[in-house]
């Protein structure tokens, strides 16, 4: 499985769903489990959790500046 690809996947479902992001910043490691179907211990979860609020972060930042700029 290629994790950068899960993560974006992932990342776009998140940031597509607003009652599924809120389920994610409440609980990233159940809302994770309830999106891919499977109970993957903890510590893996938690990295994959880990890389998507780092997009999540970075792509909010880009929108942030994109609009500061006159870019969307």
């Amino acid at each position: 499985m290629d994790i950068k690809a899960k993560i974006d996947e992932l990342t776009d479902k998140i940031k597509g769903d607003k009652n599924l992001l809120k389920k994610f910043q409440d609980n990233p490691v159940a809302a994770l489990e309830g999106l891919i179907g499977v109970d993957l211990p903890d510590d893996q979860i938690e990295k994959i959790a880990d890389g998507i609020k780092a997009k999540i972060q970075l792509d909010n930042i880009g929108d942030a500046l994109g609009g500061l700029f006159g870019k969307k």
